[in-house]
């Protein structure tokens, strides 16, 4: 773990800040109601539909975050707010919790859980972080993504972020190229305080056997003579 624009038509620039603006709002507002344990992280962007993980670890992961919030909860109640989040079984633990000991115990706990093949603990001995914090982070979020979206050469669906406090923690399968790329993109937004990289670097051929083969280009009709 390592602590570490092409730009498109102004139209489509400020549609896409538009939408992005628009889910960070609803996010913010949902962020209001303050759960002891909150599902997912305080700011997770994963589009599937790109995702380089196959079908069935995407299920895995998603069954293993669901599994430790509900062991977190059994064991700890509400007296800690811990971000679960799970990629290709790797687990990053991130919030806040009263003291040491319950730090190890959540790690205890999730490290319990089928199927994990580490755990990365992130959690702070603090009390919860405030709406103003967890919004801040929602932001940094919606910026990140925005700014991988813009940049040429990379696939934003491709990274998975968690934004906690200004950290920054950045899942993938990506080639050297993209992840030094993305590296450089993410430091500049505003608002990022240190970049984790938690990605998983693989080889160009690796990437070319993920990608859906080309569909075959359409044959021209042949044209026979008309028999006279």
């Amino acid at each position: 773990m390592n602590d570490f624009k092409g730009t498109r038509p102004g139209s489509m620039r400020l549609l896409r800040w538009g939408t992005a603006l628009a889910l960070a709002a609803l996010l913010v507002t949902s962020l209001s109601a303050c759960f002891p344990l909150v599902m997912g992280g305080a700011f997770t962007s994963a589009m599937v539909a790109t995702d380089r993980r196959t079908t069935g670890t995407v299920v895995e992961d998603n069954s293993i975050q669901l599994k430790a919030g509900s062991r977190i909860t059994d064991n700890l109640g509400d007296r800690v707010h811990v971000n679960v989040n799970a990629y290709n079984r790797q687990v990053l633990l991130t919030g806040e919790v009263p003291t040491l000991q319950d730090k190890q115990l959540v790690e205890k706990v999730v490290s319990g859980v089928d199927n994990v093949r580490s755990v990365i603990n992130e959690l702070a001995v603090l009390g919860p972080s405030t709406l103003s914090q967890r919004s801040s982070d929602v932001l940094v979020a919606t910026r990140i993504k925005a700014s991988l979206v813009d940049t040429k050469n990379l696939v934003a669906n491709a990274f998975k972020v968690v934004v906690e406090r200004g950290a920054v923690y950045v899942f993938g399968r990506v080639t050297a190229h993209e992840a030094a790329l993305a590296t450089d993109v993410i430091r500049k937004v505003d608002g990022v305080q240190r970049v984790v990289i938690l990605w998983e670097i693989i080889s160009d051929d690796e990437l070319a056997r993920m990608l859906p083969a080309p569909a075959p280009a359409a044959s021209s009709p042949s044209v026979g003579n008309a028999a006279h």
